[in-house]
């Protein structure tokens, strides 16, 4: 594809071979099949919606106008299309239907399968090709042991070809346990294999004792086992669901087969370098005094309840807080706030575990600032990437020490060597000669007020203020035109 690019001038015309990757659409004839159009109207229809949200991932936008058509046609209903989504394309995005007056959602493509409240929901796997084959025959060579303990995972949009492979794995291998899609929330539906988990945490139908729930997947072991005392089979390609698996079940073995490539292989990853990598972060929260809480969901049930945990045992831990609603993040955001030392984000599991090493600021999980400033929980092979968990009532809930308990306590930071204490912006200041930037805390230590108000305060630029009344009223002039690479009253060399 050959692309113009002209000067200020209009006179010069670069001429810049541009090479553009274009995907080509699903031909109509197969729309059917890999969006499950009939389905998807039936539970239009169904529950009487008017108007429906579609939400689709980039990837799969060339389909979405097509789509759109055909439900419109077949349902009576008003579809809007959801293209760039406020956070992360695996979620639900709530906020952006309800700016339409949707009734309902319709999500396309790979989904994290967080719950979500607020709007009736309906998921749509991308039914991604899987070579059953193959992939049995890499599982026989990765585990040549019939009667090896296994759990069979994988990604969402592999879910319509796990039959065929049980099918094949089954009969051989005894103790194979297959795990289930299960959506939690009365309002939330599938058009696959996917169950719905009711309030009480039990899937209908199962009479075994209470089964394993993580990151919308469930199976039942046998009685007197652990996750421990089985291997993983993961189906799908590398990427955030196969890490979230690994991280929170790091004493497992792991294997995994890529569809894409058709490749089987034992996963090799140090987890424990992984997890080292984590508890420096954590190391990193310990010595920040200034905290910045990213909002990185608004769909995720019960965001805003984790919020206010955070920012009480921020407070309890002697540090301050500022709460952040910016969207997608990148490293030019977070880089305009250079008063914060750390930033902890609120998102679902799979866009929790974010790789901070390009950022100025490290960010880290809930999870990992509740090790940081909550002394009752304790760094140990437990992780855990689904805020949802640290809640009261949650399986991974640590209270917070009573506040009378909280003594003036200090250590020594593993990074710095310096001395740090819990609690330094919790007591009251004293009046001191040395004015208000400085608290002396005892014979031995004071520290420097790190607030952001004081920081903003000695900023020689402090972003778009009014100033009203007091910024002299000028004529206007005319500016230069053109651009910046050659301005029209610039002169050729």
């Amino acid at each position: 594809m050959m692309a113009d690019a002209f000067s200020s001038s209009s006179e010069t015309v670069i001429q810049r071979a541009v090479d553009v990757t274009v995907k080509v659409n699903t031909p109509v004839g197969k729309l059917e099949e890999l969006y499950q159009i009939s389905k998807t109207c039936e539970f239009i229809r169904e529950h009487k919606f008017e108007k429906v949200a579609l939400q689709f991932p980039d990837e799969l936008l060339g389909d979405s106008v097509a789509v759109a058509r055909q439900i419109e046609t077949n349902s009576n209903a008003k579809p809007f299309i959801l293209g760039d989504t406020s956070y992360g394309s695996c979620c639900v995005d709530e906020v952006a239907a309800e700016h339409v007056g949707a009734d309902c959602i319709v999500h396309y493509g790979s989904a994290c399968l967080s719950p979500s409240k607020r709007l009736p929901s309906m998921y749509v796997f991308e039914k991604r090709p899987l070579d059953v084959e193959t992939c049995a025959s890499s599982f026989r060579e990765l585990y040549p042991d019939r009667q090896s303990r296994i759990v069979v995972l994988y990604d969402v949009n592999y879910d319509h070809a796990v039959d065929d492979l049980l099918a094949h794995l089954s009969p051989e291998y005894p103790n194979l346990v297959a795990s289930e899609l299960v959506v939690e929330g009365e309002q939330c539906y599938m058009t696959s294999r996917m169950k719905t988990q009711s309030s009480d945490g039990c899937v209908s139908g199962q009479e075994h004792h209470p089964p394993i729930f993580q990151f919308g997947r469930q199976f039942s072991l046998k009685e007197g086992l652990s996750v421990t005392d089985y291997s993983m089979f993961y189906v799908g390609q590398e990427g955030a669901t196969l890490r979230n698996f690994m991280m929170t079940w790091n004493r497992s073995s792991f294997c995994s087969f890529d569809p894409v490539s058709m490749k089987g292989r034992v996963e090799s990853l140090s987890v424990n370098r992984a997890l080292m990598k984590r508890y420096y972060a954590i190391e990193r929260a310990k010595d920040a005094s200034v905290v910045g809480v990213l909002v990185g969901t608004l769909g995720v049930a019960d965001y805003l309840a984790i919020i206010q945990q955070l920012k009480e045992t921020i407070r309890r831990a002697g540090k301050k807080s500022y709460m952040f609603a910016m969207g997608k993040l990148n490293v030019p955001k977070l880089a305009n706030f250079l008063e914060i030392d750390i930033f902890v984000l609120v998102a679902c599991p799979e866009n929790s575990l974010l790789d901070s090493s390009e950022f100025y600021k490290p960010v880290v999980t809930p999870f990992e600032m509740e090790v940081a400033c909550n002394k009752t929980r304790e760094w140990s092979e437990e992780y855990v990437t689904d805020f949802r968990h640290l809640l009261p009532g949650g399986q991974s809930h640590v209270p917070l020490a009573d506040q009378q308990e909280d003594g003036d306590e200090t250590d020594v930071s593993l990074i710095t060597g310096a001395l740090r204490s819990r609690n330094l912006l919790n007591s009251e200041p004293t009046e001191s000669s040395f004015g208000s930037s400085v608290v002396l805390r005892n014979q031995t230590m004071t520290v420097a007020n790190n607030s952001a108000a004081s920081f903003l305060a000695g900023r020689s630029w402090r972003g778009l203020e009014q100033n009203l009344g007091e910024t002299p009223v000028v004529k206007a002039v005319q500016g230069r035109r053109g651009i910046a690479i050659a301005y029209e009253e610039e002169g050729t060399s």
